[in-house]
């Protein structure tokens, strides 16, 4: 089965003009993003373009504005561990084309590399790996009493919805992407709402995702069948951000970001309602992608101040619903392990890999060949396990002393 992560429902339409980043590429690469259509999409673009691009995608001239998250006023030290030897690492990181690498375990940064000309200071976007901190925020939400329970159906909240599909489907149904209503997420269909949705033109005075989304049949009883949906994840956005009365971005940077110690600016692009596109495109250094691990590991308990309902993870980052992928499954927005690990993954290698049984997180920005296909997604799990079983081995060491 092909695993989804794409970039969801996002055209990256690409004026390109002045600017001091623009202006600091080298001639060719500068001439690789000029050359670009200006209705292009991701998919299509260079490796070379993309290697630009990817760090770039909030300061770039490009029709998706982006909201700015500011760093914690009390950023999260991230002490330095053990050094932790991983044999193949240089090969495995130029096979992956990796631009950022951060393994933390037991709170200790145990390895942090960069390639690709990128470093620590850097933005790197981020695809669907903003699903994760989307669902999250609905706990937040949850939290802060703005959403009584996962069971309420989502028309309840967002009155647009009223009439269509969406009347039998509950909030918890979009988390785990078991609505039942009909969706195409086939990014070789031109046809395919994940192609047709960001153009289409919205009812008068009616949020753009959920004009589009009303109109949609339904397929099967909610609740019974998994199917990857990114418009759901934008349309769960649009919820959080009526029911909270902030944006996205806001509400990500008092609830988690500060809170959780970030220590550098991100930045969200924004859809053409205005809202940020819940399924995508939190621009972020790796650092922080690995400090959103261990925020997850604590439970999301800050300083003893709870951001989410005490039992949010044990539901969230637990398999939900079959994928039809042994060993596999789907939380609320994650990607799920039988062993107890979870991620958030999206398109070209990005990824926060987070095994609580180990108290590892594997933070990873990169820029694979293809988008999911190709050799690198089972080589990064095969490194997933390696570091994990190179883990098991230094303890075994130390039980033994």
């Amino acid at each position: 089965m092909r695993t989804r992560t794409i970039l969801g429902g996002v055209l990256i339409l690409l004026v390109i003009g002045a600017g001091g980043w623009y202006a600091s590429l080298d001639k060719e690469t500068r001439g690789l993003i000029a050359a670009l259509p200006t209705n292009s999409e991701v998919l299509s673009w260079s490796q070379r373009t993309r290697d630009a691009a990817f760090r770039a995608m909030d300061r770039m001239p490009i029709l998706a504005k982006a909201a700015v998250i500011t760093p914690s006023p009390t950023p999260l030290e991230l002490p330095i561990g053990a050094p932790l030897a991983v044999p193949g690492l240089d090969d495995y990181m130029a096979s992956q084309r990796t631009a950022g690498l951060v393994i933390i375990q037991d709170g200790q940064v145990r390895v942090e590399r960069y390639g690709l000309d990128f470093d620590a200071e850097g933005r790197w976007t981020s695809f669907s790996v903003a699903k994760s901190f989307t669902s999250t925020l609905v706990g937040a939400a949850i939290q802060d009493g703005y959403i009584r329970s996962l069971e309420d159906q989502v028309s309840d909240y967002l009155p647009g919805l009223q009439g269509s599909a969406y009347d039998e489907v509950s909030i918890r149904q979009l988390l785990t992407m078991s609505s039942g209503v009909q969706w195409n997420e086939d990014y070789e269909d031109p046809n395919s709402d994940v192609a047709q949705f960001n153009n289409a033109q919205p009812e008068p005075g009616m949020d753009a995702t959920v004009s589009y989304m009303r109109r949609l049949p339904r397929a099967h009883p909610p609740g019974e069948v998994w199917h990857y949906n990114t418009g759901e994840t934008n349309l769960i956005g649009v919820l959080v951000s009526t029911v909270t009365g902030r944006s996205l971005a806001e509400y990500l940077e008092e609830r988690i970001w500060h809170p959780a110690g970030m220590a550098s600016q991100a930045t969200w692009l924004q859809g053409q309602s205005g809202h940020e596109i819940a399924g995508c495109c939190i621009q972020a250094s790796t650092r922080d992608f690995a400090r959103f691990g261990l925020f997850v590991l604590a439970n999301g308990q800050v300083g003893g101040r709870a951001i989410v309902p005490a039992n949010w993870f044990d539901e969230a980052i637990q398999k939900q619903k079959d994928i039809g992928s042994p060993g596999r499954g789907y939380g609320f927005q994650w990607w799920t392990y039988d062993s107890g690990a979870v991620a958030a993954q999206g398109i070209f290698g990005q990824g926060i890999f987070i095994d609580p049984a180990r108290r590892l997180v594997i933070a990873t920005h990169s820029n694979w060949t293809r988008a999911n296909l190709g050799p690198e997604p089972a080589a990064r799990e095969a490194f997933y396990a390696q570091v994990q079983a190179l883990l098991d081995a230094e303890a075994a060491v130390t039980t033994a002393e």
